[in-house]
């Protein structure tokens, strides 16, 4: 039976390209969509939410989680993405000294990758959980840590083979890319050479969808694993259903013909916080789009984001990285090309850095956002012209007064479009669009009432203000 699976693996790789995560960028056109991969029907038009588990109640608990499900449902979301939920690693767990709570580690240094964190629950909490976002149409991927464990790991202990060595002794992770060891210093580098290693990955993988039926996974730094094993995963996941698969890395265009749907729009997150600080402007905005159309398979696309667990933790809540901005934003990477992510919190406003090493409830007294995202993933789910990939339209720009601080563009679709128009500027607009053959009746998404595009309209902008327009 192995010979068999084997030689099926190595007629698929026959479709893929076959290349180590280091290799350089291609510079070819799209590529086709690999035949093996089986892609979620249900992923077409979907909101992801990631949820911190730790941090999303007093409690920090799959079961207290789950009787928010009912809510996050009602936001529009449709993926639920937990944060890693297996046991950290006891060993050189990190911690933040000025912090006076104790030190719970990271959720990234895992001990063992088929068990539940007791400080979340049990596995009969998290089967719960899937079961109850499953009945209410939500599908659930977890967070999985294919490059290291944490030190004294239960691979450490049992299979000391599967890990890195240096002189004989574990290391922590090494970027392909610089040669260079990370400052992970919780965590031991796994050994992609060794075949057993690969293994046991995938029976870990295969082991959360068949005992848990769960929906996908977001590989953490998918960029330091081999491409080839990415493809040999997609081959196990496909024979037990279709999955969502999300590459956390953004410039390896081979992640989305070997195994992943979507990838982290890095690029474009650090470009909107730079337009927001006045650094860039509108025009990057098409610039980065061309360079990734350019660069990567048509079927595959980027998940966009304001906020994200690093980016609150490391480098700052959405108003210090948007100030007044944040709607304007969040509006822009929900109607911008790909798919859009909500960070838990962000619907009551969340404004403070959440600890990553210790225990920090999520504020849900903040002003609410709730019907602002609700707006906003409605039409994301109605207007086939926001679909993601090759589902939607393409993101067309149309030409205004004043190009570089507005961004106006049109996606259309099946007969169904959105016109946008984003003052990207902390100063007041006053422009004229060149609509053309965008002209015509709309709604406006925010307002509910009806407008008319003529063909040469003008709009009278205040500071970071969008317009969505939707038929």
């Amino acid at each position: 039976m192995f010979l068999i699976r084997r030689l099926l693996f190595l007629l698929v790789l026959l479709y893929l390209p076959a290349c180590k995560s280091t290799q350089p960028i291609s510079t070819e056109g799209p590529r086709s969509l690999t035949p093996v991969m089986r892609v979620p029907e249900w992923a077409k038009n979907a909101v992801i939410y990631e949820l911190n588990t730790r941090q999303f109640s007093k409690e920090g608990t799959l079961a207290k989680a789950a009787e928010a499900l009912p809510r996050i449902k009602e936001l529009g979301v449709d993926i639920i993405w937990l944060m890693p939920i297996y046991p950290i690693a006891e060993a050189q767990k990190k911690c933040n000294p000025a912090e006076t709570t104790p030190c719970l580690g990271s959720p990234y240094a895992a001990y063992d990758f088929k068990a539940i964190n007791p400080q979340l629950g049990t596995k009969a909490d998290f089967r719960a959980f899937v079961q109850k976002a499953h009945a209410l149409g939500l599908k659930v991927i977890l967070d999985f840590v294919p490059d290291h464990t944490g030190w004294e790991s239960k691979w450490m202990k049992e299979k000391p083979s599967y890990f890195v060595k240096i002189n004989g002794k574990f290391t922590v992770p090494i970027d392909p890319s610089s040669k260079q060891p990370t400052d992970w210093t919780d965590v031991a580098m796994l050994d992609y050479n060794n075949p057993a290693l690969r293994r046991a990955i995938i029976d870990a993988h295969v082991y959360w969808v068949r005992e848990f039926d769960v929906d996908g996974f977001r590989e953490d730094v998918a960029g330091f694993i081999p491409n080839d094993f990415w493809a040999e995963l997609r081959v196990a996941l496909d024979r037990i259903k279709p999955v969502f698969m999300l590459s956390e890395w953004g410039d390896i265009p081979e992640h989305l013909t070997s195994c992943f749907q979507a990838n982290y729009g890095w690029k474009f997150h650090v470009l909107i916080k730079d337009i927001a600080k006045g650094k860039k402007n509108a025009n990057d905005l098409m610039t980065y789009l061309a360079e990734f159309k350019s660069k990567f398979p048509t079927q595959g696309y980027q998940m966009h984001f304001t906020q994200n667990h690093d980016e609150n933790t490391w480098n700052g809540t959405e108003r210090e990285s948007f100030g007044e901005a944040m709607n304007t934003f969040s509006a822009l990477v929900f109607t911008f090309d790909g798919m859009p992510l909500i960070y838990n919190g962000q619907e009551a406003t969340l404004d403070k850095r959440l600890s990553f090493f210790h225990k920090d409830e999520i504020d849900w007294t903040g002003p609410s956002r709730v019907a602002f995202y609700q707006k906003l993933t409605q039409l994301k789910h109605t207007n086939q012209a926001l679909w993601n990939g090759e589902a939607g339209g393409a993101v067309q720009r149309l030409t205004t007064t004043d190009d570089a601080k507005v961004m106006a563009f049109a996606r259309e679709k099946n007969n169904q479009r959105v016109l946008a128009v984003f003052n990207l500027s902390a100063e007041a607009k006053n422009i004229t669009l060149q609509a053309g053959k965008f002209a015509g009746t709309y709604n406006n998404v925010m307002t509910g009432e009806d407008q008319r595009i003529t063909g040469n309209p003008v709009f009278n902008l205040k500071p970071w203000e969008f317009i969505l327009l939707s038929r």
